[in-house]
């Protein structure tokens, strides 16, 4: 026969009833009830630190998702940098077919850059004399140069960000301190 407390249950009538929670060493069910308690508001809390953990790291995939398809096309830049810079000026203003080309080729370099920065890619372009950061540029070599040592001498290429993450350090020649410059407390790194 069913009690009547069973038929009221909504758990059909050959479940086990609920076991009530078993008092603590010292016999209190407070102290029980406490513990529990702890444990849940533990488990609610790393549960919700959890999920801000993995919306941080979803945000952040989404953001830097273009990162390799960008660290490709650098090159490219690289490439249309180094087109305009190599053809002497004169021949230039001289043939009409030539100063066509050019102005295409400068045209797709301006668009380039403007689709780098609309997508928060940003270029370094240390000047010469500015301090030597190793964070934003990476030293392949001295040079004797005017410049305080450590500072920068040359440019190489251009570095560049994404969304402020560097992809790219800018790439130069550093000061020796060769030449008659003040000193400065930037040490040459060198890879």
């Amino acid at each position: 026969m069913t009690t009547e407390a069973e038929q009221r249950s909504d758990a059909p009538p050959d479940a086990a009833p609920s076991p009530a929670p078993a008092p603590h060493a010292d016999g209190s069910a407070a102290a029980e009830l406490a513990d529990l308690k702890d444990r849940l508001l533990r488990a609610l809390a790393e549960n919700e630190n959890f999920r801000r953990r993995a919306e941080r790291e979803r945000d952040e995939a989404v953001k830097f998702a273009a990162a390799s398809l960008v660290k490709d096309l650098l090159a490219t830049a690289d490439n249309l940098a180094r087109a305009l810079a190599s053809v002497p000026p004169e021949p230039a203003t001289q043939d009409e077919a030539m100063r066509n080309l050019l102005a295409g080729v400068a045209a797709t370099e301006r668009m380039l850059n403007d689709t780098f920065v609309k997508h928060g890619i940003t270029k370094i372009v240390p000047a010469p004399g500015d301090s030597f950061d190793p964070e934003l540029h990476q030293a392949l070599f001295e040079v004797e140069s005017e410049y305080p040592p450590g500072a920068v001498a040359e440019i190489i290429l251009p570095g560049y960000t994404y969304n402020q993450r560097l992809l790219r350090p800018a790439l130069v020649g550093v000061a020796d301190g060769g030449g008659s410059a003040r000193t400065t407390d930037h040490p040459v790194v060198t890879d």
